[in-house]
């Protein structure tokens, strides 16, 4: 008998009914959806690994063409993340989760097709870049999915596995590209989007019969515009983009950089394309592996503290890569050894703090907004619904405005190089931004304790 997928009444606070076999249908759909957002995030990251597939010889794309392409890709990513978590209440969890997943064939196939064919124009590559941007939308669907089936006590264990599972998806992508480009060459690119294809079309049959659908769930719109109104939810999206803004964008732009840096000291586009995807995958590894501990770390000694501590080294690592690029531009636009120890440690700092801060941001979210319900005039129980409510509309939103960093970064780097053939003078915008983000932080929430 082939059961239903429809759950008619679902209250994962009633403690017996979840230990009773809730639990284990909360976990089944958990696995599910991180598989799917796993593969999700892969796609999205897709051409960070593809622009290393394409020589300028033979496609005859500029690099500030491929930094608009990955700039296109994180954009789209961002504009879908809110419109996507409000289709887990109009479709329902295992619906959307299937059809976001599998409608993402159709860029993976495209880009096969694309870098079959060189000598066709950008605008087809714009197009598909667009579309595998989808994939960064399907985040905030498997948060909201998530959040949905977990009682409040472990929302914060299952959404943090959720997010690292998803988020570790880009430096997997970029792991594959390694493999791929060490055994087949540089000029194999189908490997990586078939892999992707297939495993698109296992997690979304996967998710197809596994997951549910929580019938009469709805995405709160009553807290999404409480939500909105309040001088806090801007001010902690604007400190995600600085965290998670740097992480997507260096994450999708590093590959790139590192290929100019090779190409540039005189190797081959096939040597500088291995030697690139040799090292492109560390930093977005770290950054997603110490979310977890800023997370911890934020508990202990809060998330204020230690989002500013962030920012603070943040600056000093873009300092550095400051540097080491002006140290590169007096030389002539030659490596030395200097400049590249301050290219691995401004980057590997950039990347472990991103992640770090993403951690204590979303640990400062729900600690806001409890403070900030203390001054409504409400009763104990009217506070802490409107502390939760708000408190878990702000988490998307704020998925949705720090994606933007990363866009932001993509575009600086491109008009760097266009305008001035170094990525100094964007380094130096960074730089300025995380001072400005520092000081905001301690202005904010650490020096008037609104935590």
């Amino acid at each position: 008998m082939v059961r239903s997928h429809d759950i008619l009444d679902w209250n994962p606070e009633d403690t017996k009914a979840w230990e009773d076999g809730n639990k284990a249908v909360a976990r089944r759909n958990m696995t599910w959806s991180i598989a799917t957002d796993h593969v999700a995030f892969g796609v999205w990251s897709l051409w960070s690994v593809l622009v290393l597939f394409m020589p300028e010889s033979v496609y005859g794309f500029s690099a500030s063409d491929k930094f608009l392409l990955v700039a296109v890709n994180t954009l789209v990513g961002a504009l879908m993340r809110i419109p996507y978590t409000a289709a887990i209440g109009i479709f329902g969890g295992r619906n959307f989760t299937v059809a976001s997943t599998l409608v993402l064939l159709i860029p993976t196939a495209g880009t096969i097709a694309l870098l079959a064919n060189p000598g066709l124009p950008l605008w087809p590559y714009l197009v598909c870049a667009a579309l595998t941007g989808l994939g960064g939308g399907n985040f905030s669907a498997s948060m909201t999915n998530v959040n949905a089936f977990y009682p409040q006590r472990l929302k914060g264990w299952a959404l943090g596995l959720n997010a690292g599972g998803g988020n570790i998806g880009v430096p997997v992508v970029q792991l594959v590209g390694l493999l791929v480009i060490a055994v087949a060459g540089h000029r194999q690119p189908y490997w990586v989007s078939g892999l992707y294809m297939v495993l698109l079309t296992a997690t979304g049959i996967g998710a197809f019969m596994f997951m549910d659908n929580i019938k009469g769930y709805q995405v709160n719109f009553a807290a999404m515009r409480k939500m909105i109104k309040e001088r806090d939810s801007w001010l902690l999206s604007l400190l995600y983009v600085g965290t998670f803004g740097s992480f997507i964008g260096f994450s999708f732009a590093l590959s790139q950089v590192l290929h100019m840096k090779f190409t540039e000291a005189g190797q081959s586009s096939a040597q500088a394309s291995l030697h690139a995807a040799e090292i492109a995958f560390v930093g977005p590894l770290l950054g997603s592996l110490a979310r977890v501990y800023g997370g911890k770390l934020a508990d202990r000694v809060g998330g204020g503290r230690v989002t500013l501590a962030v920012f603070g080294g943040m600056s000093l690592a873009a300092g550095v890569l400051v540097f080491a690029s002006t140290l590169e531009d007096n030389n002539g636009g030659r490596l030395t050894t200097t400049s590249i120890v301050g290219y691995a440690v401004g980057f590997v700092c950039l990347f472990l703090l991103s992640g770090v801060g993403n951690g204590s941001i979303y640990k400062m979210i729900p600690s806001v907004f409890e403070t900030r319900s203390r001054s409504l005039g409400l009763s104990d129980d009217d506070r802490r619904q409107w502390s939760k409510n708000v408190g878990g509309a702000m988490v998307g939103f704020a998925d949705s405005v720090g994606a933007f960093g990363g866009f932001a970064i993509d575009i600086a780097l491109r008009q760097s190089y266009l305008t001035a053939r170094t990525e100094t003078p964007a380094l130096w915008i960074f730089l300025g931004c995380y001072i400005g983000f520092a000081v905001l932080t301690w202005a904010t929430y650490v020096r008037t304790s609104k935590e």
